[in-house]
């Protein structure tokens, strides 16, 4: 049996891609498609005689040479890439034993099936794929598997690295798991509804076998920790970073991580020291609004009582860059909203905000309330940016006019290269950088950015940074060319959202 793994292309145009930036560095894609290697890390221990291949549609194409070498075609995809989806299945029609296999959240969470897809495996496939296969050789597969269980992540295999075999190198960063689920009960949020309020991780020496294999790939570099909420679990993850620090230690640091955690990282000095000592360097926080009426909304209770701007700034101090995404539209804001984001954005120095409208996720709490109050207008694309699928309190024109302005003062050259400032003011680098200094990647990216940027209208702010940095923070140097190629790639999409 040929298993054919196809990843379905991300819209390059939004915040997340980072495309335009990682770009600078020779990169097609910020990161490997997870989903399609874990589950074929359990088809592998499922079924170790039969044939598995990796499309990534990122960064190669999908040839008619792959289709006709397949037997089923396995697609994973996140709500943002279903024009995608919708390509790939279009383009496998034409093979009429071809049989196409579809989970993800972009499957999990819609009540509607996608025409076109023979059977959807649903939930976590630890629990629904070994049912499918054994059904599918036995001759009898249903057209839909989905548990709400939620398993121990104990039974998880590795990713199926070898599917990547020579592609390593078209990725800014490498990805792993280590939990899923969420303690908090944010209303706008699908997380808790797909992986459970209660986290589960991996053990500690799973999780550490999980990095021998990536190591053993010759792999060094960045790697995300791709769990929603890194810390959900505090206990856990305070016994696995001291073994996580000597893993480094012992190999001379050849991976740096970054991941997602909550504000509460702030309060806890052994947690970010722990993080910091085994080389995290970038961590994504949901600020979401200083407005506490909106937190209050939204039930995220975790950012109330909290100072989050000096909340940042610690964690800053703990040589970790903190990006943050920001929500406007809750039912409280009013017109006051978009000076209050930027300030609060500026204040915490956050080169990397991702701000968007309010998304209304499918199952969420957010979904159930607005269809009670009759204001759903459509389904959500996944892209934040773009429209509101929802009518809200505001008024609409206002609304999008607010956002607009904010994006192009946050993303404008002025506000963005301040922004950067103010980070470095407060930031103390502590990442060990293994094996070379600089590697390639990263030496194109800063002469790319000296000629692209150094010689454009942003120039002398890009020259003055540079010049600042090396004189007062030199350690903190490749951040300020990092975050200043970052900013070429976050002006593009501002612009096209705008219209400008």
């Amino acid at each position: 049996m040929n298993i054919l793994h196809v990843y379905p292309k991300i819209p390059e145009e939004t915040f997340w891609s980072l495309k335009k930036a990682i770009a600078f560095a020779g990169k097609k894609a910020s990161l490997p498609p997870l989903p399609s290697l874990t589950v074929a890390g359990i088809l592998r221990e499922l079924r170790p005689d039969w044939q598995q291949k990796l499309v990534d549609l990122n960064i190669e194409r999908l040839s008619e040479e792959d289709l006709a070498w397949a037997d089923m075609i396995f697609v994973s995809a996140m709500i943002i890439q279903e024009k995608s989806v919708l390509e790939i299945i279009e383009k496998c029609q034409k093979y009429e034993s071809l049989k196409i296999v579809a989970g993800g959240p972009l499957f999990t969470l819609q009540e509607e099936e996608t025409e076109g897809v023979h059977h959807f495996v649903l939930g976590e496939a630890e629990v629904t794929l070994p049912s499918f296969i054994q059904d599918f050789e036995e001759g009898v597969a249903k057209h839909r598997y989905e548990t709400e269980a939620k398993p121990d992540l104990c039974i998880t295999p590795p990713p199926h690295w070898d599917l990547l075999r020579d592609k390593f190198k078209y990725y800014s960063s490498m990805s792993v798991q280590y939990s899923r689920g969420c303690p908090h009960k944010c209303e706008f949020c699908d997380i808790r509804i797909m992986f459970g309020q209660k986290p589960r991780v991996k053990g500690n020496e799973q999780f550490i076998h999980e990095l021998d294999l990536l190591y053993d790939t010759g792999y060094r570099g960045s790697i995300f920790i791709v769990d929603d909420n890194f810390i959900g679990n505090k206990r856990k993850v305070k016994s696995l970073l001291p073994i996580l620090e000597a893993w480094q230690k012992q190999r001379q640091y050849p991976f740096k991580f970054f991941t997602e955690a909550s504000i509460k990282l702030a309060a806890d000095e052994e947690l970010m020291a722990g993080m910091s000592a085994a080389n995290f360097h970038k961590v994504f926080l949901g600020l979401e609004t200083p407005s506490t009426d909106a937190l209050k909304e939204c039930n995220k209770g975790q950012n109330v009582k909290v100072d989050l701007v000096e909340a940042v700034h610690k964690i800053q101090a703990h040589g970790m860059m903190v990006m943050s995404g920001h929500i406007v539209g809750f039912d409280s804001d009013d017109e006051t909203i978009f000076e209050r984001q930027i300030e609060f954005i500026q204040k915490m120095g956050v080169s990397i905000a991702m701000v968007g409208l309010l998304s209304v996720l499918p199952k969420t709490d957010l979904e159930k309330r607005l269809r009670s109050e009759e204001r759903l207008l459509a389904k959500t694309t996944g892209e934040n940016s773009n429209a509101l699928t929802f009518i809200p309190k505001m008024d609409k024109e206002v609304l999008l006019n607010g956002y607009y302005q904010l994006l192009t003062t946050i993303y404008g050259s002025r506000g963005y290269y301040k922004r950067i400032h103010v980070f470095l003011k407060h930031y103390k680098p502590t990442v060990k950088r293994g094996g070379k200094k600089v590697n390639g990647s990263e030496l194109r990216a800063f002469l790319l950015s000296s000629v692209r940027i150094g010689l454009s209208k942003d120039g002398f702010r890009y020259w003055w940074l540079l010049a600042k940095t090396i004189t007062t923070k030199p350690r903190a140097f490749s951040e300020a060319v990092e975050l200043a190629i970052c900013g070429v790639h976050f002006s593009s999409v501002t612009r096209r959202i705008v219209g400008g």
